[in-house]
């Protein structure tokens, strides 16, 4: 039983028993998985109250230390928290496939950025891009998000657009200008790690709300508006992070109605919406929708051009934080965006992501012996899985055998952090390397459904190793 060392650490006892247990993960002492004694057990065998190790294990919690499966016990969580999904990660070839962060998959032979490049500077804009954006180029960006939203379905005009560096930036820049300190904001109980980020940044109240199969549930979401009093929620209408739900066109219309009812403001993550073939929520709702995306996801990781769009009312608030949207943008990527984005290079290499998604997700599914029951019915970047025991356990034993997976607590709002691990299927390198992946995760016979039965079949012609 691991018991720790308190002297010469903080007098404020709980806060000794936390440094303890930071220091043995730290050291290797604890690992990933390990179950910590009761409260109860700790507390007599280090001789203080109860109440003094309850509160240890809370602040360990809220670390990202620890996590409680009721029922169960205590357990050392994975390192795989959401703070260190993007951390940058050197992972040698041969070792550990890294399955952790959601990221587009590699385009073979992706020569789009030097065909593009060379177009720019012989253009001029390599002498623009050492300056700042000018108004022609920030209307053109303006022009040209609002090209993508029509492509994706929902029409909408250029001064309804404010462009930003990414949809990380354009989610902070919304709730910056829609929410104040300490404000209630409704998101799914399970909600992408950028989302928790940026709760924590503006001091927000995350609450979770009830979702299932299609997404947020609509009489829970009138629920949660009632009882917290919240005006804005955050949702993800289209392959939800992480679950890769995505809302019918029966589901969509009642969100729309909630909001409707209740004068709740949406902001909806359109982030992977182009790789779902869906209009955006805003389609249905747009006076009570403001849409944030991006073209990370879906045309190339590192292409930092965001975008926020919604109804006049709503934008003229958001567009006056000049600072937080137009400003940190760099003007050599905005006239690399907006040039994809005038010439089809972006819809082009969006629709070979979502080929290549669906291909892995087929090939993800028949490695892990999963039946269509258990899956949703739109290819996603990531599989959601129930797995048999904690989280932890699960993701120390998908470590053990080489792939890095990430477990539900990372993306939970709430108490109860559910039994499932996220698996991001663009993240690695090739569907071969993926194959691999899925083997090695069938072997380690984690999950609560799926056998691996489909071993030795091949998808897509590419062999299930």
């Amino acid at each position: 039983m691991w018991l720790p060392a308190l002297e010469g650490r903080n007098p404020v006892k709980y806060l000794a028993i936390v440094e303890a247990l930071s220091d043995a993960i730290a050291d290797g002492t604890l690992r990933a998985g390990d179950r910590l004694p009761t409260q109860r057990d700790l507390a007599w065998r280090l001789g203080v109250n109860l109440s003094t190790v309850s509160q240890a294990y809370r602040e360990a919690t809220r670390r990202h230390l620890i996590g409680g499966e009721v029922g169960r016990g205590t357990f050392v969580l994975a390192e795989s928290r959401e703070v260190t999904l993007f951390a940058l990660k050197d992972v040698a070839p041969g070792e550990a496939i890294d399955l952790s962060t959601n990221v587009p998959a590699e385009k073979p032979d992706d020569d789009d950025l030097e065909r593009s490049m060379a177009a720019l500077l012989a253009d001029g804009a390599g002498r623009r891009a050492l300056g700042y954006n000018a108004p022609a180029l920030l209307t053109r960006a303006r022009a040209a998000a609002a090209h993508w939203l029509a492509w994706r379905g929902w029409p909408v005009r250029p001064k309804q657009v404010v462009p930003c560096a990414g949809a990380q930036q354009a989610l902070l820049a919304t709730l910056l200008a829609l929410c104040g300190p300490d404000a209630p904001v409704l998101v799914e109980e399970h909600t992408f790690p950028g989302m928790k980020a940026v709760g924590r940044q503006l001091r927000l109240r995350l609450h979770g709300v009830t979702i299932d199969r299609e997404g947020i549930v609509p009489e829970a979401l009138e629920r949660a508006v009632h009882a917290t009093g919240a005006r804005v929620a955050v949702i993800v209408p289209a392959l939800h992070n992480p679950t890769g739900a995505v809302m019918d066109e029966v589901r969509r219309h009642a969100v729309a109605e909630v909001a409707e009812r209740t004068g709740l403001t949406i902001v909806e993550d359109d982030i992977y919406g182009a790789l779902a073939r869906v209009p955006p929520l805003a389609a249905v709702a747009p006076n009570h929708c403001v849409v944030v995306g991006g073209l990370s996801k879906t045309v190339a990781a590192g292409l930092r051009f965001g975008l926020i769009a919604g109804p006049p009312h709503l934008m003229d608030c958001i567009g006056a934080e000049v600072h937080a949207t137009n400003w940190p943008m760099s003007p050599l990527m905005v006239e690399l965006a907006c040039r994809w984005l005038e010439d089809g290079t972006a819809e082009s290499r969006a629709a070979w992501q979502r080929a290549e998604v669906a291909a892995r997700w087929r090939l993800a599914i028949a490695a892990l012996g999963l039946s269509g029951s258990e899956m949703q019915a739109c290819p996603s970047p990531h599989l959601w899985l129930a797995v048999r025991g904690a989280p932890a356990e699960a993701v120390a034993r998908a470590q053990a055998a080489g792939v890095e997976i990430v477990p539900s607590d990372v993306f939970a709002v709430g108490r109860d952090p559910g039994r499932h691990v996220r698996i991001s299927l663009a993240a690695a390198p090739s569907r071969s390397v993926l194959s691999r992946a899925m083997a090695r995760l069938a072997k380690a016979e984690i999950f609560a459904q799926g056998t691996g039965a489909a071993v030795g079949a091949r998808v897509d012609g590419v062999p299930v190793v």
